[in-house]
This record gives structure tokens, sequence and C-alpha cells, in this order.
């Protein structure tokens, strides 16, 4: 009788799952594979049967949180008036920074890449672009509407930038210590951004 098969797809959502709590708790210090291993409930060779090693582990953390990202941020309709161009953009973008709220460990991973020995590759690239086309296409509207001015991927990159830096200054506790603050230096800064994007450009 052959042996159950052991690497399942459960297995492998919960390693995913006990390493972002290990990351959570210990840092990125205390991040083992043996540590998420235990945590896992399961065998270091398992992890690397899975994952291949540690850096491979780090890997599927950083693709799954932007596919994750790319679902949530899919999931926003588009409505049909070029006027509301930029009320469409502010709900991706709000949609974007909670993202990174609730997932402030996973974000790290994404964003902040703490772990040295982990340079992206192009398909990790690759992962993070798909995302920001999401944005460009909401850029691209505004274009449209005459509410930004410029090349829609320069707009996007700098928008992404912005966000992304507001809202880990924020799970950092670093933009203020009240919502009331921190609420209106969100304001400020995307009202200030998205102002001057909308000036005509000068040559």
């Amino acid at each position: 009788m052959p042996r159950p098969k052991q690497r399942t797809p459960e297995l492998r959502d919960r390693v995913l799952n006990s390493a972002l709590e290990l990351l959570a708790s210990d840092g990125v210090a205390g991040f083992t594979t043996r540590g998420v291993a235990r945590a896992a409930r399961t065998s270091t060779p398992a992890v690397y049967e899975l994952f291949g090693d540690k850096r491979g582990l780090v890997r599927e953390l950083f693709f799954a949180g932007f596919r994750a990202l790319g679902e949530r941020l899919g999931t926003l309709d588009v409505s049909g008036d070029c006027a509301d161009a930029r009320a469409d953009l502010l709900a991706m973008l709000a949609l974007y920074r909670a993202f990174i709220h609730e997932n402030p460990v996973l974000a790290e991973v994404m964003l902040s890449r703490p772990f040295s020995d982990f340079d992206p590759s192009e398909d990790e690239r690759a992962a993070s672009a798909s995302v920001r086309l999401l944005i460009v296409e909401r850029v691209r509207r505004c274009v449209e509407a005459e509410v930004l001015r410029g090349e829609e991927a320069d707009l996007a990159h700098v928008i992404v930038a912005l966000v992304q830096g507001l809202a880990l200054a924020e799970n950092a506790r670093r933009l203020g210590t009240s919502r009331g603050s921190i609420e209106r230096r969100w304001q400020l800064a995307l009202d200030a951004l998205l102002d001057g994007l909308g000036r005509p450009v000068v040559n």
C-alpha cells in the first residue's frame, strides 16, 4: 500500500501561516526554518521539501502577499463616469492602505524586504508589477479625465510609493498618535500629491 501523501496543500498553507505568525512574534532575527516547522507541527525536512530552503519560504510569502493584494484590489468596481476618476483611484489607494494595515508582517516582507539573503528575481518583480498595473488602469482614467497630467506609468510609480511609505509609517506608529492626526496627514499627503500631479506639466 502506498504511503499517504504528506506534503499536501493544507500543510503548505499551514506552514505559510505559521511563518507569518513566527515573524510577527519573533521578528526577522528569530525566523528560522526549524522554528517554522515546529510552529506548523511538521518536520524541517517537510518544509524544505515544500519550499526548497528558507529563501524559498520567504519567496513564497512574497508571492502570496502580492496575490492576496491583487485579489483584494481586483474586487473594486470602476464607475462609468469619468468625473469619478479621482474618487475611483482614491478608493483603490484606501484598499491598498487597508491591506498593509491589516497584514503588517506580510507587508514588511513584500515592501521592506527585511531578509538580506532574499534578492527578488524577475518573477518577484513581476508579481509586484501586476498589482501596480491595477493602479495604472485607475491612473489612466484620471489622465483621460484630465484629473492627472503626465505619463501614466510614472504617475502610478509615484502614487504607489507614497501610499506604501505612508502605510508602513502608520504601521510603525510614526504617522501620529491619534486617529485624527493620522487621517489628517493621509489626507494632506494624498491631496497635495494628486493636486500637484493634476497641474499642467511645464517643459
